[in-house]
């Protein structure tokens, strides 16, 4: 029986049925037509950035930027194993091999005081990931790739909208990629962007993606591509969601400071870096105990709302091979996201903060 508060559900307006019965109209319901040009220019123009092609998903997306970089066998990427598993599949996918950094406890990312302790010799990039639309000191980041000669790859899936230090979420790495899922900030139901800093990673990215086809002879292929494309009906949908994006991202941080304002102060929220602003994707909460955190889970499900575990840790999954990392197998046990979609109402809120206090 479906939940009457789901852990999220996409914010739609009009305009995407509109957009979506214009695509149809016109016939171009596939991978070329005006809405996909538009979708990435829109992007493009939000976080001034220059160079932006749609993808299929951002997993996609993540293994195009792998690609583009010229990461593969036996080169090193060192990532978080606290994140979606999508990210460090990435990395199997071109047959490299990820490196697990620990995570902070206040903000779940990437611990950046233990990234050069994992360097070697064979170290090719640092994919961070903008955890529950999160961010990192990506100055810091930034500083050691320099010493070490890497590359910078920003998975910011759950952080369209953020802003670091007056910059968005998505210009932060050498290539930065988002999805568009349909749970994300705003979605194309699935859809992912790729952002390059250099003009020939975006063209080799936009040749990858389209089968390797020529851009001089029709139906040649002079490299091995991938149907890696967006269609025109999930870039008229995209378009529909930018036109409502200010109004999404702040309907998502009232949400996000109505639970911290109004839930026991024993329960850990995150913290967010100075001088960055979080795109408040979703509310995650931490308790004291896994007892507490059952209790909760239960009594929230028994009362008709959903809610979702933290990310298990990577190298805990069967077909990773489990490393010595500590802080992340301490706290996803006790971690619990709440319902956080745009359009939830207050009396929601407030009974979801009510069954939390009352069961804590």
């Amino acid at each position: 029986m479906p939940f009457k508060t789901p852990i999220y559900k996409p914010s739609l307006s009009n305009n995407e049925l509109n957009y979506v019965i214009d695509c149809v109209k016109s016939s171009w319901i596939s991978s070329k037509g005006n809405y996909i040009n538009r979708f990435e220019k829109m992007v493009g123009e939000y976080i001034k950035a220059k160079y932006c092609t749609s993808t299929s998903n951002g997993t996609t997306a993540l293994h195009l930027a792998l690609l583009a970089l010229g990461i593969g066998e036996n080169d090193e990427v060192i990532t978080t194993n606290f994140t979606y598993v999508a990210s460090t599949n990435a990395i199997l996918m071109v047959k490299a091999k990820p490196v697990f950094c620990d995570i902070n406890l206040e903000d779940l990312n990437i611990n950046t005081d233990l990234i050069e302790e994992k360097i070697s010799k064979k170290t090719k990039a640092i994919l961070v990931t903008n955890v529950y639309g999160f961010l990192c000191d990506f100055e810091k980041i930034k500083t050691i790739s320099k010493k070490y000669n890497l590359f910078i790859i920003e998975d910011g899936a759950e952080s369209f909208g953020a802003v670091y230090k007056n910059r968005k979420s998505g210009t932060l790495g050498d290539i930065s990629t988002f999805s568009f899922f349909g749970n994300k900030t705003i979605t194309t139901g699935e859809g992912g962007m790729v952002i390059c800093k250099n003009k020939k990673h975006f063209e080799l990215i936009k040749k990858l993606k389209n089968q390797g086809n020529s851009n001089i002879k029709t139906y040649y292929h002079d490299i091995m591509g991938y149907n890696y494309r967006m269609t025109n009906i999930q870039a008229a949908i995209g378009c529909a969601q930018m036109e409502a994006l200010e109004s999404i991202l702040k309907k998502k941080s009232d949400i996000y400071n109505y639970y911290k304002d109004n839930l026991e102060k024993e329960i850990q929220f995150l913290t967010e870096l100075n001088n960055t602003i979080p795109s408040y994707w979703m509310t995650p909460i931490v308790f004291k105990s896994i007892m507490i955190k059952r209790r909760v889970e239960n009594a929230l499900n028994l009362n008709g709302v959903e809610t979702r575990p933290f990310f298990t840790p990577i190298d805990l999954l069967p077909f990773y091979e489990e490393d010595k990392i500590k802080s992340a197998k301490n706290i996803y046990k006790r971690g619990l996201l709440l319902p956080s979609f745009p359009d939830l109402k207050k009396t929601e809120l407030e009974k979801i903060c009510e069954i939390i206090n009352n069961n804590r």
